[in-house]
């Protein structure tokens, strides 16, 4: 198969199965997380709830685009819309045909994975912008149940993968939503992102990252929930992806006095650079993140520039 029909056969075993599996997720610096995942697709509705099993407490619950956290330590419940869920491939709704242009796949084998047969293959990307990834994929439905992420030198940066699943399991979806609903005893805090765009809010790319295509841009609420902060004082967000790997630029106002030092930031697969912007857009704070290559993240530091 082709790279898109791959993907597209991965793409929907992780949205229109019932599944339940402990997943989880490694770095080889040692960084380690897991979580319960509970998915359950009921006609038009995908609902999940992720339990994490290390770090602090957290209850993650999906309903198509709504999401919501809860935090049982601080008995607060964050919600928010998300335009996908967090699976891998995370497609767009309309399949970008243009990512065979930038990964090759080839079949490497066959697997076993938390008992279940899997084909494992590899995708080896054409230049060093992306990583590439090496992917078990249950052989019946498609489910991606291991996932590699691969540097250029073709050593693992992190891998994730279910240690235990159980397939077509009768989960309720009415039983999560209920569990969604319970919110009694939390305080509510709602994230609402205005959409906007790019030429709206005065930012354009000088030059184009190969493969990479703007998805959404946003105005996110102020920091502290300040409603009558100046409009264009406001943080933005513009999202870029080449159908597989996506990169965020967090956009907001220079301030000397809470601004951290420039730095970069790597956990597992995901980089973070933060960087003042030059003149003479020297008055922004750029945070670009993204499971991508640090020099990716640098192409768009390097390319993003203010038209007015």
């Amino acid at each position: 198969m082709s790279v898109t029909e791959w993907l597209q056969r991965m793409h929907a075993g992780a949205r229109q199965r019932n599944y339940v599996g402990t997943f989880v997720v490694s770095a080889p610096g040692g960084d380690l997380s897991s979580a319960r995942i509970w998915h359950v697709r009921d006609g038009e509705q995908q609902i999940e709830r992720i339990e994490a099993l290390s770090g602090p407490q957290r209850s993650t619950f999906r309903r198509n685009q709504s999401v919501m956290t809860f935090l049982p330590e601080a008995k607060v419940v964050k919600v928010e819309k998300r335009e996908n869920l967090d699976l891998f491939p995370n497609l767009p709704d309309k399949q970008d045909s243009s990512i065979g242009e930038f990964y090759d796949v080839r079949s490497i084998g066959k697997d076993r994975v938390a008992g279940f047969d899997a084909d494992v293959v590899q995708l080896t990307p054409h230049d060093g912008l992306r990583f590439g990834y090496r992917i078990w994929s249950e052989r019946r439905t498609g489910l991606v149940v291991k996932l590699q992420t691969l540097d250029d030198q073709s050593r693992v940066v992190e891998q994730s993968a279910f240690s235990e699943l159980q397939l077509d399991v009768p989960v309720k979806a009415q039983a999560l939503a209920q569990m969604m609903a319970n919110t009694a005893g939390y305080r509510i805090e709602k994230l609402e992102l205005e959409r906007t765009s790019a030429q709206d809010e005065g930012w354009t790319l000088s030059a184009p990252v190969a493969g990479f295509k703007p998805r959404s841009f946003f105005r996110r609420p102020a920091a502290g929930g300040d409603k009558n902060a100046a409009m264009q004082d406001r943080t933005v967000q513009w999202i870029f992806s080449d159908g597989l790997a996506s990169v965020s630029l967090f956009i907001e106002r220079y301030d000397a006095k809470r601004a951290p030092r420039d730095g970069v930031l790597t956990i597992g697969a995901t980089n973070a650079i933060r960087r003042r912007l030059p003149e003479p857009a020297n008055d922004w704070w750029l945070t670009a993140v993204g499971e991508v290559p640090q020099s990716t993240l640098d192409a768009f530091a390097q390319s993003l520039a203010r038209t007015r």
